[in-house]
């Protein structure tokens, strides 16, 4: 069979359909076009979040200044870690009034341990509710694609049992139940299902694989602010020790 007639012949059955499954068919189109889309979309911009996050680790573990690394991570827009990082560390520089101070090592010279673990609690919280935002971000639009996922299927199941009952209902008008008089009928009804998987298949392979590199990216965001917290801590413990 020449693979253009049957792709047209699929195409006027398509536009032969009544309306139940006409209507059918053109929600799970809409459906797949808007899915390719968050696909293509979503694709561009966890990736471009995972390789800007490697390169701001380089930056980060390769500077020994904190000031140096915000003014070499500005253009870091679309990494979570970055944005964690710029976060946590203006948090950091406003709780201790030195946000005219550049640099990491600034001294501190207050004595009171409570107001000290204030600040830490004050940067952790920070961080916490920025990671949250930044996974927030990150699967936005994810839902679509799930609930694709999920309805299309069952959305052209219905189709296909709509053009059945009508293949059924036209039996039952003519009087004839030979192949030549069903078939067409059935074969309308089954696009329906076969569109449902063509639009649910790829939205479920799309949604698996953003969900497991949003999980490598939290996991990334967690060991940062741990980092993050430990650095902060230990300058408390030496500008305290150093303290007169």
């Amino acid at each position: 069979m020449n693979p253009l007639t049957g792709s047209s012949s699929i195409l006027a059955m398509a536009f032969s359909s009544g309306i139940v499954v006409g209507s059918v068919l053109l929600i799970l189109v809409l459906c797949s076009v808007f899915s390719w889309a968050i696909i293509l979309y979503k694709f561009r911009v966890i990736r471009g979040a995972s390789r800007e996050s490697r390169d701001f680790l380089q930056v980060f573990w390769s500077s020994k200044n904190f000031h140096a690394v915000l003014s070499a991570t500005r253009d870091l827009s679309r990494s979570p870690l970055a944005e964690l990082f710029r976060a946590g560390y203006r948090e950091w520089r406003r709780t201790t009034g030195e946000l005219a101070t550049p640099g990491v090592f600034e001294s501190d010279t207050d004595d009171d341990l409570s107001l000290e673990v204030g600040r830490l609690e004050s940067v952790q919280r920070t961080l916490r509710l920025t990671a949250d935002a930044e996974v927030t971000r990150l699967e936005r639009m994810l839902i679509f694609l799930a609930t694709v996922a999920s309805a299309a299927p069952f959305i052209g199941l219905f189709g296909t049992v709509w053009g059945i009952m009508d293949s059924f209902r036209e039996i039952g008008i003519t009087g004839s139940a030979n192949l030549a008089v069903v078939a067409p009928g059935i074969s309308e009804a089954l696009v329906a299902t076969a569109t449902g998987l063509a639009a649910a298949i790829p939205a479920v392979v799309a949604y698996n694989y953003f969900n497991n590199a949003i999980k490598i990216l939290s996991t990334e965001m967690d060991a940062f602010s741990s980092e993050f917290l430990n650095i902060v801590s230990h300058h408390m413990a030496v500008s305290r020790a150093e303290a007169p």
